[in-house]
């Protein structure tokens, strides 16, 4: 079906002009494509029997060959090709492919395939539709995906289908597309030429993406005085930013603010602002970045720099108040700040601790003596409990215990010995120890 492929219109986009009309001009994803590679063993069967059975969900990032890959899954069988697009689709339109592949499959015996890009978009009810088509072989689905499908797909609809994972091109991939869209008569037919610098140019400036690649090139060889080199600043003049591999509401989003946080946890300061950056420049909610770094601050400093949950804390009200571009400066402090600081998770371990302790069913009842005495008759009645005011003995600390009795002498707070942290730590210490009414020596920060 080389109808799905050529394009007679010169002025289409060259991305669209250099999609590839075969598996051999096909670049990258060789662990699919390769000898004994899934995608490979599926389309060997030119009747079509084996990928008739099989529906798929190509998950990948962009510009990486999912749609090309569908187009060639439906002209290797000789199939009709539909095709959807989530973004704009609703349960309507999607019935409607439906009937029209049954009826085609009733009438002619031509079987569909259905391809449907960004199908982590679909809700529930516009998955579900799509189950009988699958379930009775009216369609081959082939659905693309950028966010993972073990959360963004049915299950009942994953179930039935083989999830392949294709991967970002590699720097030689891209410089192929790019040398490949140069030379062929599709392309820029000769007319273009980069020199060797500006190749490398757009090669890192694509970030992976086949696509925004060739784009790029188009507009840096129609800005060029001189098609036939062009250099670095045709490029630079062509193409504003590079192309950030960032979805805001997608995998990308979490795997990059995972990489913010570890960065920060690692103490790598530079990779921590790198991903700050990525994350700045794809038009993050500057408040979603300053809200994670403050639960850092607890969770991963804690009192080994107490300051830093203070100007995290100030980082938050401060982007609240002045948003971007000028909140990149808070956050870029902020960030140091948190990076640089001595590290302990001594806090989150704490209230893990105790809470693993009270769905664990441990924890009596409130000692008599701590109970609330703002009540009728609770003068009387606290004489005989037994509390003991703080601030009537020295130095405002009392022997007395405080936990429930099946908890006495639990301790939670382990402090690490970094930072403030062992200071901390040696005062937890004595403080236990006169709660105990030990005037022993307290042992040191992290021996429990």
């Amino acid at each position: 079906m080389t109808s799905l492929f050529e394009v007679e219109d010169r002025s289409a986009p060259l991305a669209a002009r250099m999609r590839p009309a075969t598996l051999e001009e096909v670049v990258g994803q060789q662990h699919l494509l390769g000898a004994g590679g899934p995608l490979s063993t599926l389309l060997a069967d030119d009747s079509g029997r084996e990928i008739g059975s099989v529906s798929v969900v190509l998950w990948g990032p962009p510009g990486t060959g999912k749609t090309t890959l569908a187009l060639l899954m439906s002209a290797a069988t000789g199939r009709h090709f539909a095709q959807l697009s989530a973004i704009n689709a609703g349960v309507k339109d999607v019935r409607k492919v439906i009937e029209e592949a049954r009826l085609r499959r009733e009438l002619h015996s031509t079987g569909t395939v259905l391809f449907i890009d960004e199908v982590h978009r679909f809700n529930k009810s516009q998955q579900d539709a799509l189950l009988p088509a699958v379930e009775n072989g009216w369609v081959t689905l082939v659905a693309a995906t950028t966010e993972n499908p073990s959360f963004s797909v049915n299950a009942p609809l994953l179930s039935r289908s083989l999830v392949l994972a294709l991967r970002p091109l590699t720097p030689e991939d891209i410089g192929a597309c790019l040398d490949r869209a140069c030379q062929d008569e599709r392309g820029l037919g000769g007319s273009v030429r980069l020199t060797e610098p500006a190749r490398a140019m757009l090669v890192r400036l694509s970030g992976g993406d086949a696509r925004r690649g060739l784009t790029m090139l188009e507009a840096a060889a129609t800005a060029a005085p001189d098609p036939l080199a062009v250099t670095t600043d045709d490029v630079a003049g062509a193409v504003q930013q590079a192309s950030v591999r960032y979805d805001r509401a997608g995998d990308q989003h979490y795997d990059v603010a995972s990489a913010l946080i570890k960065s920060v946890r690692g103490s790598d300061s530079d990779a921590a602002l790198h991903y700050l950056a990525r994350m700045v420049e794809a038009g993050e909610d500057p408040r979603f970045i300053a809200r994670r770094l403050v639960i850092l601050a607890s969770e991963d400093i804690g009192m080994a720099d107490p300051t830093a949950l203070q100007t995290a804390t100030a980082a938050m009200h401060a982007v609240a108040q002045i948003g971007l571009p000028e909140a990149r400066l808070v956050l870029a402090q902020a960030v140091v700040h948190l990076s640089l600081a001595p590290k302990s998770n001594a806090i989150i371990r704490a209230i893990d601790a105790a809470q693993s302790d009270i769905r664990n069913g441990h924890g009596g009842e409130v000692p008599l003596h701590l109970r609330d005495a703002h009540f009728a008759g609770a003068a009387r009645l606290e004489h005989g409990t037994g509390y003991r005011y703080p601030h009537d003995h020295d130095n405002g600390i009392v022997a007395q215990q405080y936990l429930p009795d099946d908890l006495a002498g639990r301790h939670y707070y382990r402090p690490g010995r970094h930072g403030a942290e062992d200071r901390w730590g040696s005062l937890a210490e004595r403080l236990r120890a006169a709660l105990r009414g030990d005037t022993r020596p307290p042992a040191s920060s992290g021996d429990e």
